[in-house]
């Protein structure tokens, strides 16, 4: 026995025996209680499915869910089923019902009637036992979930009729989303687009809007000042008084001036002599 092969069946015991102890610490059998509330369950689903689908065919959930809340859809419910089998053990939210009433009508208008259930999946979701049933309808399928607390009450807690869609259906609303996605994007790029074009003309309307509001300039007024030479009376002064005597008494030639009197002396506007 060669090398390699020594190797090979080493490594071949070893996965065995992992496989071995994975298998001994898995233990997938159900217990005898565990059981019976899955039967029980089971049971119940069926009858909430079909007492359901006769409240939606004879038209009187529209006006249960109108005049009813949910504690009394609840009561109303519990005590229809009771009557329809006779078990008083059953258990439901006023929530479910309403759903339940809600989804199948929902279902019954794009499928029609159901014709025929399939096999029930069964499946325990840690607090829940959640119930699947395939139906059959008259224009399409669709799936009933039915959820039930994992307790020995089995309460009902949801109920929904899903319906089927199909693949040109679901190609539809791929489409769409995708068509509402882009538009979208697109729709918010236009939009940045033209704030960001706004920016430019921003400036000019703010400087518009200052020079209407800047107040008119007020022209200067020119006030002409005119100047008011007062005349000064000088002959009081005696030295100018004799030296104006002895220049008329020189200009006139006379030996003296004993023959002149200086009444008064002004002054002369000295602008004229300018202008001359």
């Amino acid at each position: 026995m060669t090398k390699f092969t020594k190797k090979l069946l080493k490594t071949v015991l070893m996965l065995t025996c992992v496989l071995s102890l994975t298998a001994c610490g898995k233990d997938e059998s159900i217990s005898d209680v565990q059981q019976q509330k899955l039967t029980m369950a089971e049971s119940k689903a069926d009858v909430v499915i079909a007492l359901t689908d006769q409240f939606v065919t004879t038209g009187e959930t529209e006006k249960m869910l109108s005049d009813y809340n949910n504690v009394e859809l609840a009561a109303l419910y519990r005590s229809t089923y009771y009557g329809f089998t006779q078990d008083s053990s059953f258990e439901c939210e006023g929530k479910a019902v309403r759903n339940a009433f809600t989804s199948f009508a929902s279902a019954k208008e794009s499928l029609g009637a159901v014709t025929e259930l399939g096999d029930k999946n069964t499946k325990i979701d840690g607090e829940t036992i959640v119930i699947t049933v395939p139906a059959k309808c008259e224009n399409g399928s669709g799936q009933i979930e039915l959820i039930f607390t994992n307790d020995v009450f089995a309460k009902m807690t949801s109920c929904t009729f899903n319906v089927d869609e199909t693949f040109g259906e679901l190609m539809g609303r791929a489409g769409l989303n995708t068509l509402l996605g882009m538009g979208t994007v697109f729709v918010v790029l236009i939009l940045i687009s033209f704030i960001i074009s706004i920016f430019g003309i921003i400036p000019k309307i703010q400087e518009s809007l200052a020079k209407k509001n800047e107040p008119a300039k007020e022209e200067p007024v020119v006030v002409e000042e005119t100047a008011v030479v007062e005349e000064e009376d000088l002959s009081d002064d005696m030295e100018l008084v004799a030296v104006i005597a002895a220049a008329i008494a020189a200009y006139e030639g006379a030996a003296s001036t004993e023959g002149f009197r200086v009444r008064s002396i002004k002054r002369a506007n000295s602008n004229k002599w300018k202008n001359a």
